[in-house]
């Protein structure tokens, strides 16, 4: 897949032949001509779909760095177009960057709820990693760094993310919620985190032990 995509946002880009694949079959003729009915609607849409997926994949620096000096040209200049076509495009630049940051937002959610929802679905990322690098999916064990990798994620990418949530208050209220439960779940991974990868690490052993006398036993 690395080579088919270039080695760029692989997961994202498979994700996106996929789901289209699936879009274009017979069944779904009644969907399409919901969503678009004339060619320009086509590419709006495929425009859109592609930017909110490649959106998610956060560990492509350039592709941040470009999506952080489009939310400042949107949603920071100080002089905004007077010429009709070009608020119009000034528009929907900025509706196509709230889109994006709704499915950023989406696709880390839990780290903007209550801590025990993040804890839950951290808990499961990790286990998902674990028995990646158990199973030789991968050559690196999760807990090296788990600590400290929360605390720069938190730090680089989800308080400005819910910052601009709340800055371009597409939720309302809702979104000073986001913001301070991540900023609260940060404060409290600093204090617990470490104890709990320990945890984790002693939760996954366990269950991995389980699971391997178990298949024994079946065998058996």
């Amino acid at each position: 897949m690395a080579d088919v995509y270039d080695n760029k946002s692989i997961l994202e880009q498979h994700s996106l032949d996929l789901a289209w694949s699936l879009l274009e079959e017979s069944g779904f003729a009644n969907l399409r001509r919901c969503i678009f009915s004339t060619h320009d609607e086509y590419k709006r849409f495929s425009q859109l779909t592609v930017n909110c997926v490649i959106a998610t994949d956060i560990f492509d620096k350039e592709m941040k760095l470009f999506r952080d000096s489009r939310w400042e040209k949107a949603f920071k200049s100080k002089h905004p177009s007077q010429d009709s076509t070009t608020a119009i495009d000034d528009w929907s630049s900025k509706a196509t960057i709230i889109i994006e940051c709704i499915i950023q937002a989406s696709d880390v959610s839990h780290t903007m709820q209550h801590w025990h929802v993040y804890q839950k679905w951290n808990t499961c990322l990790f286990n998902e990693m674990y028995t990646a690098y158990k199973n030789g999916r991968s050559d690196r064990h999760p807990a090296i760094g788990w600590y400290e990798g929360e605390l720069r994620f938190f730090d680089n990418y989800i308080i400005p993310l819910a910052t601009k949530l709340r800055e371009c208050e597409v939720f309302g209220v809702s979104c000073d919620e986001f913001l301070n439960f991540a900023y609260e779940n940060r404060k409290e991974w600093a204090v617990k985190g470490q104890d709990i990868v320990a945890q984790m690490l002693q939760d996954a052993d366990f269950k991995a032990e389980f699971e391997r006398v178990k298949v024994i036993i079946k065998s058996e």
